[in-house]
């Protein structure tokens, strides 16, 4: 078990590590040593804010994706095919709109309350689906989703805020520097906050049924995980933008290996979900470099593939 953790512990180093060192401008360690103010303004503005927020973005996608798999007892669900990313997107321009000046703090907020009442819809259409077809589940929550994008498109089309808007539907790092990724450390919170609740969590996904009979209140544990998702999407969007199936790839790989148990699996969910955000990420920096390649477009092309091989492979009790 300590090989285990250590080998876990080196590979993310590593990849860490090389975040920091790929990019356009040139670091090097003896010029990052000799106290160089060009290195280290380069190494402390742009490449270690950047790397931290790749680790957390992906980290925290992952852990909400299998949240909100459980709270939709639905493999195929994460904030992407539940309409909650595209309502983030959506509370943040309308509170660009009628809040111009207002902080991002306090858009995030109006974000939040967004992607709740999204994800609240999103599991009211689920009572009316027949549950022998757990594939209609996420077309309808990607429908819902684009439906929600295409209101959030002819709001900004009127409002003149086009531009702003494809900055918060694509995910991409390369405008991360310090003093404006620091939100994202509360996405760290609130994942330790779902790792307390990983037990309860584990049970709502059984069923409402079970949940009550085990003396479980089903709707504050449902109502809490929600919560969760709605403020760590909220905050993402806000912060770096829309970035896909992370919540859906990572949850079902490890699920494969894990099972089901959030409390042993929650770690390695994060684990994992940092290290392919990262290794996405630096990915993109290289493919036609100096230029960049988002990570949203790296990560939704892996994501649709494994997407389509999760529908192809999957279990005949999901």
């Amino acid at each position: 078990m300590l090989l285990k953790y250590t080998l876990a512990l080196i590979s993310i180093l590593i990849l860490f590590t090389t975040s920091l060192f790929v990019g356009v401008g040139e670091l090097n360690i003896s010029g990052y040593l000799n106290g160089s103010h060009e290195q280290e303004l380069i190494m402390l503005a742009s490449r270690l804010p950047r790397s931290f927020a790749v680790v957390l973005t992906g980290s925290a996608l992952a852990i909400v994706g299998v949240i909100m798999q459980k709270v939709a007892h639905n493999k195929f669900v994460e904030p992407t095919t539940a309409g909650t990313m595209d309502s983030a997107a959506l509370g943040i321009l309308v509170a660009s709109i009628l809040m111009p000046q207002s902080s991002l703090m306090a858009k995030m907020l109006v974000a939040t309350g967004f992607s709740l009442v999204g994800s609240w819809v999103f599991l009211r259409i689920l009572k009316h689906l027949p549950i022998t077809n757990p594939l209609l589940v996420p077309l309808v929550g990607i429908m819902l989703g684009g439906v929600i994008g295409s209101v959030a498109g002819f709001i900004a089309y009127e409002a003149d805020l086009i531009q702003y808007l494809s900055i918060w539907i694509s995910g991409d790092f390369s405008g991360i520097l310090r003093g404006r990724y620091e939100m994202l450390w509360l996405t760290f919170g609130l994942s330790i906050g779902a790792y307390l609740i990983a037990d309860q969590l584990t049970i709502i996904g059984m069923g409402k049924n079970i949940s009550l009979n085990l003396g479980l209140n089903y709707r504050a544990i449902t109502s809490l995980g929600l919560i969760i998702v709605s403020m760590v999407t909220a905050i993402i969007v806000a912060t770096v933008g829309m970035i896909p199936f992370i919540g859906l790839i990572i949850p079902n790989l490890v699920n494969r290996f894990v099972g089901d148990d959030l409390r042993q699996a929650l770690p390695i969910i994060a684990y994992v979900g940092g290290c392919l955000t990262l290794l996405c990420d630096i990915a993109g920096r290289l493919i036609i470099f100096p230029y960049e390649v988002p990570v949203s477009t790296i990560v939704g092309v892996t994501g649709s593939l494994a997407f389509i091989f999760l529908l192809l492979k999957r279990d005949t009790n999901v």
